[in-house]
């Protein structure tokens, strides 16, 4: 058989899995989901869900423990004699690690000593995040503990050019562009329902700024809450609606009384939900990509967010959406205002997002991934 018809066998190792909601969970389960359709066996290592058990045929579950202040995500714990184990009996073509953790950590660690070849992911900008729960000291720590894994892999996919700058500059190495796809069947215009509009409160003509997402400080709810505070001042009969859950669901609440919080929601009905809004606000500026972003243009909404990750990728400013300069948060709020009073530039910009969207499928992203794993198997792509 020849090496590019070879069948690669692959353990991906994550904290995260559905039905955990969240971009990273969504994410390795595109990925794994095409690799499979290629005819690739694709294994998961994952903390064991609580009250739970495994969803596929080759998991291997671990103990974990929640992660503080989000009970619904497992943080994987050290696994390393059982990751050893498993490796002896069935030794993967590479391994690729979706989270810095314990667990991820201990795989990094066995991986290495057995030579097998590790991709490593960027899901996720953990050090910006400590600044956000007062812990600003812990920053530099965290970034150096992340440069120490990451400079350990093979090599480290990052999701957008933007984010591989940024690493580059401040010293990790090997890095590799992997972008995301979206599902523009599943995420479409059509979707559209007058009738759940009509249980948020908004008739045909009422605007509804919408928001998907995990709700907690790193996301910057503030700039959310003020965007809309602007909105409903410009257009009074406004409502906000925001799909997700998290910690600082009760200040949004209590600093919007115009809020409508639906809870997580998935497949259709998160589709639906989407395409039942009219303008999408995005205010984190923590991204490394936003698949929240590309999910609301594939829905044919406008989106007003910060020029970077999958915003500074495939929105153009005017044109198929707005972006505003990261620095800019007082700008960010008069252009949410000035939009939600703009229905016919809703309609075109969400028009043209759409069919932006309908050139980012996930296929090429998948082939690529596919071509990033077969490219470590080979003595050159591995790491010294």
């Amino acid at each position: 058989m020849s090496r590019t018809a070879h069948s690669l066998r692959v353990d991906l190792v994550t904290e995260t899995w559905p039905p955990e909601i969240n971009g990273v969970a969504r994410t390795l389960e595109a990925l794994a989901s095409g690799l499979r359709r290629r005819g690739h066996r694709i294994g998961v290592v994952r903390p064991r869900p609580e009250g739970g058990g495994a969803t596929g045929p080759d998991e291997l579950l671990v103990p974990g423990m929640a992660l503080p202040g989000y009970p619904g995500i497992r943080l994987g714990l050290p696994a390393g004699r059982a990751l050893t184990r498993r490796w002896a009996r069935s030794r993967p073509d590479a391994v690729y690690i979706a989270t810095e953790g314990p667990l991820g950590h201990s795989a990094l660690q066995r991986a290495r000593r057995l030579g097998i070849p590790v991709v490593a992911g960027f899901h996720t900008n953990f050090d910006a995040y400590s600044g956000h729960y007062h812990l600003g000291l812990l920053r530099r720590p965290v970034e150096a503990y992340l440069r120490r894994f990451h400079n350990r892999a093979t090599t480290t996919l990052v999701p957008s050019d933007e984010g591989r700058q940024r690493l580059e500059e401040r010293g990790f190495q090997r890095l590799a562009l992997l972008g995301r796809g979206v599902d523009t069947e599943l995420f479409h215009p059509c979707r559209r329902s007058e009738a759940l509009r009509a249980e948020w409160g908004a008739g045909p003509g009422t605007p509804v700024v919408l928001h998907v997402g995990r709700i907690a400080p790193e996301k910057n709810p503030e700039g959310l809450i003020e965007a809309f505070r602007a909105i409903h001042r410009e257009v009074p009969g406004s409502r906000l609606v925001v799909v997700g859950d998290g910690p600082a669901s009760g200040r949004l609440a209590a600093a919007v009384p115009e809020l409508v919080l639906t809870g997580p929601r998935t497949g259709v009905d998160l589709a639906c939900h989407y395409a039942s809004g009219d303008l999408f606000v995005f205010p984190s500026k923590t991204e490394t990509f936003g698949n929240v972003v590309t999910e609301a243009m594939a829905s044919g909404l406008a989106v007003l967010a910060f020029d970077r990750a999958a915003a500074g990728r495939y929105i153009r400013d005017g044109f198929n959406g707005r972006l505003v300069q990261p620095t800019d948060d007082a700008g960010f709020t008069a252009a949410a205002a000035e939009l939600a009073a703009d229905v016919d530039a809703l309609a075109r910009l969400g028009r043209e997002a759409r069919r932006t969207a309908e050139g980012i499928g996930w296929e090429a992203v998948i082939a690529e991934f596919e071509e990033r794993l077969r490219a470590v198997t080979t003595t050159e792509g591995r790491a010294a």
